[in-house]
């Protein structure tokens, strides 16, 4: 099956099983109007996209979310609205007005955007690059906003320099919840990948001409090298990313293949050394991590700094009290993120 098939294959079982909505489900919708821009049929997708997305706020129920962003179609809407697919009053007045809500959230004294529940904790965790700068990014460059712009890019960039381990150039997933100003001790899987997610889209969009963009760059490759040493012998990477022992993921294998397409194509990577992980790793996702009914496999679940007591925050509460789940909401975006760039690289192949 050829990938943007495969992609809307998967969003359709996604959605047959759940109410797509929250960050995991309106990364998914991002990842299906990508698909829609490239997918030869009329327009169709591109309007299921816009239905979708005009479903946001009221057709949904929502709960306190950490970013009332996702309340309004978040990620996918303030993309629709850049690239012109949806460029009605109502999406810009959402966009615009919850983008300057986003610049009013809750701080830590190095500027990184922090858990509103308890703000003198100074919380903070790398899914948050993930879930802010694409919004602020796109929001910015829709709506000619400099301010947006520049915060979409100091988010992505704090939360590299914050949760950098040094030693291995992977990344810790959290701060404060362990204990006051403690780091948890794992290279999660999925947080490199959503501090990865966030770097591909500054790498994606972010103008030449911003006073970021060589930093961008430069974090990108750094953590895409020290990703790539991590691959398993079935292309994928793990719950523990540098752990041999630990099981296969495929929801951080799936973001960091997005990136290592997107830095391929737009000549930030190179393609003699990235691409053959890029076609092992995709290799790998459609073999074991996805199944004929479209149903997806080894994906980690919600996962937050785990553990209880003691063990809050270490490996072994990262590897043991999390477990691969059949179905999770977190696997179709990253699986259709990568398909996408499988898509692109077919589409024009990198010597």
């Amino acid at each position: 099956m050829q990938p943007l098939e495969l992609s809307v294959r998967v969003f359709d079982h996604y959605a047959s099983i759940a109410d797509v909505k929250h960050y995991y489900g309106l990364l998914a919708v991002y990842a299906l109007c990508r698909t829609a821009e490239m997918i030869n049929d009329g327009g169709a997708l591109l309007e299921r996209c816009r239905k979708l997305l005009a479903a946001f706020p009221d057709g949904h129920s929502h709960a306190n979310y950490n970013f009332p962003s996702y309340r309004i179609g978040g990620i996918p809407r303030a993309y629709m609205l850049m690239r012109g697919h949806m460029t009605d009053d109502t999406t810009r007045r959402y966009v615009e007005h919850y983008a300057q809500e986003m610049m009013l959230a809750a701080r830590d004294r190095k500027g990184l955007m922090s858990n509103p529940y308890c703000p003198p904790l100074e919380r903070v965790w790398i899914d948050v690059a993930m879930a802010v700068t694409p919004f602020l990014l796109f929001a910015g460059l829709a709506s000619k906003r400099q301010d947006w712009i520049d915060e979409a890019a100091n988010q992505a960039l704090l939360h590299y320099e914050e949760f950098l381990n040094p030693d291995n150039g992977l990344l810790h997933q959290s701060r404060g919840f362990v204990g006051p100003g403690l780091y948890s001790q794992d290279h999660w899987g999925r947080g490199n990948g959503w501090g990865y997610i966030a770097l591909t889209e500054l790498v994606q969009y972010l103008p030449s001409d911003s006073p970021h963009h060589a930093k961008a760059q430069q974090y990108f490759k750094a953590l895409s090298a020290a990703i790539l040493k991590h691959q398993s012998p079935r292309g994928l990477w793990r719950q523990e990313i540098p752990l041999d022992s630990a099981w296969e993921e495929m929801s951080g294998t799936g973001l960091i293949l997005y990136g290592y397409g997107v830095g391929m194509r737009k000549g930030v990577l190179d393609p003699k050394t990235f691409g053959p992980a890029f076609d092992r790793g995709i290799e790998g996702l459609r073999k074991h991590c996805v199944n004929d009914d479209f149903s997806t496999e080894l994906c980690c679940p919600g996962c937050l700094c785990p553990g209880q007591d003691e063990r809050k925050g270490t490996v072994a509460a990262y590897l043991e009290d999390k477990q691969q789940v059949r179905d999770d909401p977190h696997s179709f975006a990253p699986l259709m993120l990568a398909l996408v760039e499988q898509a692109l690289r077919q589409e024009s192949p990198t010597p």
